[in-house]
C-alpha cells in the first residue's frame, strides 16, 4: 500500500489518509485520538476496525457499544454520534465507491434493499472473517508488503460479504417515518444549492413542526445540522481527489473557505488544508 505523502497531528489527534493504486475507489482512514467524540454523516458505506479503545454511540436509534471485539459497518447517509469514550483510540476506516457496491449486489442477486440490516458484527462471527482480512492486509502494523492480487481477491470477499447484509432489518425496529425519508433523499440533493424548512416540509409532505420533530427523533439531529454534516463529509473526499479548500467550499454550498474551515475544524479536528496534507 502506498503510504501517504504526510500524515496530520492536531494536539492528540491523528489522521492519515491512503489512497490505494492496487484499489482504485477505495480509501483507507487511520484514526489515533483521545477522548473527544466524534459525530458525522456518512457519504458512503464503510468498514470500521477497532484496534484499542472503547465507546459508546448513536446510530440508527439505539445506543451502541464499539470495542477491538466488534466491526462496525457504515450505512451511506446514516449518523453516527458518539456518547462516550473511554481512553485513547485507535481505528481503521475503509471507505468503498458505492460503484463498487452495486456491482457486488448486482452480481450476487443480493436483496433489493438498500438498507445494511445491522451496523456491528462480533470480530468472531463468520460473517465478519472478509472485513477482518482485509483490515488485516491494510494495517499499519503489517511488515510484508501485500500482493496486489491478494488485495484484490480480499476486497471481493469483503464486498461480496456486505452485500449479503443488506435487506430488512433484524434488529428491533424504531418506527420509520416516511416523511424522515423524503426529507433526507430531499437534503442530499440540496447539498450544494441548499433548501429552505418550507421547502423541505413540502417535501416531505408534513408540516415543519412536526418534521422538525419526527426529524430530530429518528435521524439524532435537526435537518440543518444535519445537511452541515453531509457537507463536510462531501469536503473530505474532494479534499482526498485533491481539490483546494476554497474550490471545495464551493462545490459542497458553504459561502466561502471561512465557513468551510469552521465547520470542518468543529467536526474532523483539523483544518481542511491539515486534513488534504495527510493526502496529498
Amino acid at each position: 500500500m502506498s503510504p501517504p505523502l504526510r500524515a496530520v497531528s492536531d494536539g492528540p489527534l491523528s489522521i492519515r489518509t491512503f489512497l490505494l493504486p492496487e484499489l482504485p475507489g477505495v480509501q483507507v482512514v487511520r484514526y489515533r485520538t483521545d477522548t473527544r467524540l466524534w459525530h458525522s454523516v456518512k457519504e458512503y458505506f464503510a468498514v470500521v476496525m477497532t484496534y484499542s479503545g472503547r465507546a459508546e454511540w448513536w446510530g440508527r436509534g439505539k445506543v451502541r457499544s464499539t470495542t477491538p471485539r466488534t466491526i462496525d459497518l457504515k450505512q451511506k447517509g446514516e449518523v453516527h454520534r458518539d456518547l462516550r469514550r473511554d481512553g485513547p483510540s485507535r481505528f481503521q476506516v475503509i471507505t468503498f465507491e458505492e460503484a463498487f457496491i452495486t456491482e457486488a449486489r448486482e452480481a450476487l442477486g443480493s436483496p433489493a434493499s438498500s438498507h445494511l440490516r445491522r451496523l456491528q458484527l462480533d470480530r468472531e462471527q463468520a460473517a465478519a472473517a472478509p472485513f477482518v482480512r482485509l483490515h488485516a492486509l491494510l494495517d499499519e502494523d503489517r511488515v510484508e508488503p501485500s500482493h496486489p492480487l491478494e488485495l484484490q481477491t480480499a476486497l471481493t470477499e469483503a464486498l461480496s460479504a456486505l452485500a449479503m447484509c443488506f435487506g430488512d432489518s433484524d434488529e428491533p425496529k424504531q418506527g420509520s417515518h416516511r416523511p424522515v425519508r423524503l426529507a433526507l433523499e430531499a437534503l442530499h440533493d440540496a447539498l450544494e444549492q441548499g433548501i429552505t424548512l418550507e421547502a423541505l416540509a413540502r417535501h416531505a409532505g408534513m408540516d415543519k413542526f412536526h418534521l422538525c420533530r419526527v426529524f430530530r427523533e429518528e435521524v439524532g439531529m435537526p435537518p440543518y445540522a444535519y445537511l452541515t454534516h453531509l457537507r463536510i463529509s462531501r469536503a473530505r473526499r474532494l479534499l482526498s481527489q485533491g481539490l483546494t479548500p476554497s474550490e471545495v467550499a464551493l462545490r459542497v454550498g458553504l459561502y466561502d473557505q471561512s465557513q468551510l474551515n469552521r465547520h470542518f475544524k468543529r467536526i474532523v479536528g483539523l483544518t481542511p488544508g491539515q486534513f488534504a496534507r495527510a493526502v496529498q
